[in-house]
């Protein structure tokens, strides 16, 4: 319990928290990151699971590039784009590093959820003469709501846990903090950037659950 009870004497040092190199600085990086990557994912991989699973083609291209985006590294892919004419970018290498990392759960998920919708629903929506973009949003995707958000909280804790390796490469976010903790030896300050880490990462899931519910709420009220 030393090294927990002198990582949270690390954090509640005001001093840390203020500067260049303070923890508001580096978590305001941390979030801009993952929040960037996490965007650019949901629009590009949820749009097409949707549209695949709704489609009912194309789920095995879909499963094995989600399980090639889950086998490649995502240090590999920075360090990649770090020999590339991108290493003086900024960010864009991590988020790029990041978006890769998190369209696979998208993808899977959306595809999946729609696939999983009752095909007796749907064909009950059909008979009543729905189109096929009426059967979509009011059967559909209604029903693969829950599996969607699955796949969207599962992105997000993800990204933000690996937008630490930002640090390996320079950048900034809370892995600076870890970085700087081993450079320094320094094990309370390592601990204290890890538990912020862990702590984003489960704030992040608290927030989407919850408005998840609100919106699962708001949309029965407004049904009834």
């Amino acid at each position: 319990m030393g090294i927990v009870t002198d990582a949270w004497g690390w954090l509640t040092t005001g001093a840390h928290w203020t500067g260049e190199e303070g923890i508001g600085r580096r978590l305001a990086e941390h979030v801009y990151v993952s929040g960037a990557a996490l965007l650019i994912a949901a629009a590009l991989a949820l749009p097409l699971g949707l549209w695949l699973g709704h489609l009912g083609r194309g789920g095995a291209l879909a499963v094995n590039v989600s399980n090639v985006g889950r086998a490649i590294p995502v240090f590999a892919v920075l360090g990649l784009f770090m020999v590339s004419p991108l290493r003086n970018a900024g960010y864009v290498p991590t988020v790029v590093a990041l978006v890769l990392f998190a369209i696979p759960p998208l993808l899977t998920n959306a595809y999946v959820g729609v696939r999983e919708v009752d095909r007796a629903a749907v064909r009950a929506a059909r008979g009543m003469g729905m189109t096929g973009g009426q059967v979509f949003l009011r059967v559909e995707l209604p029903l693969a709501r829950p599996v969607v958000m699955t796949g969207i909280r599962s992105a997000a804790v993800q990204v933000v846990a690996t937008a630490t390796v930002a640090a390996m490469v320079g950048q900034g976010g809370l892995g600076r903090i870890i970085t700087a903790g081993f450079a320094t030896y320094d094990t309370a300050q390592v601990v204290a950037g890890a538990m912020l880490v862990a702590l984003l990462a489960l704030l992040v899931e608290g927030v989407l659950v919850a408005a998840d519910r609100l919106f699962d709420r708001h949309r029965r009220l407004v049904e009834h």
